[in-house]
């Protein structure tokens, strides 16, 4: 079917993890994403593989993202969270195959140092990253993902200072 002609109905929602990192001072790690065409940042996330349970999935794709599984999970957020990709990404975001994304998100504490943070991996995702306040996060964040963004918020807001 032409991409055009294509409906959200008509495509089943990936599974995938996401993985709000936070640091020591509290602030969550983003990183710029390279295959954007207007200015995007966002939390590491991919797909769960089959068989992975969601914190597998999660230290994986920090692995693959950022270089480095320096990571202590904190809390899985309750339920999965979904996305609808907008119209003109049917059929060309995530492989052309999905209408959105289906996430588990997971708090972790980063516990390595900056150093370790190396995303000129081998499949790089991220042009360049940074820690940032968590309440900063909705204004940097590509709008369809922006409402997945605020329940994240809301459900890990507490961990931001929390020490564990």
């Amino acid at each position: 079917m032409p991409r055009n002609h294509l409906r959200h109905e008509d495509l089943p929602y990936r599974p995938c993890v996401g993985v709000m990192l936070l640091n020591a001072e509290g602030l969550v790690f983003v990183g710029r994403r390279i295959d954007q065409t207007v200015e995007g940042w966002q939390m590491p996330q991919g797909g769960i593989d089959q068989g992975e349970t969601p914190v597998e999935a999660a230290l994986r794709e920090l692995k693959e993202e950022i270089g480095t599984d320096s990571a202590q999970p904190l809390r899985e957020m309750e339920g999965w969270v979904d996305y609808d990709l907008p119209e003109h990404l049917l059929g060309v975001a995530l492989k052309g195959r999905y209408r959105g994304q289906r996430q588990k998100w997971i708090a972790m504490r980063f516990t390595g140092s900056n150093s370790e943070i190396d995303i000129k991996t081998h499949e790089p995702e991220f042009a360049e990253w940074k820690w940032l306040a968590m309440e900063a996060l909705p204004r940097l964040i590509v709008p369809f993902k922006r409402d997945t963004y605020l329940k994240v918020i809301d459900a890990f807001r507490d961990l931001a200072f929390a020490r564990s």
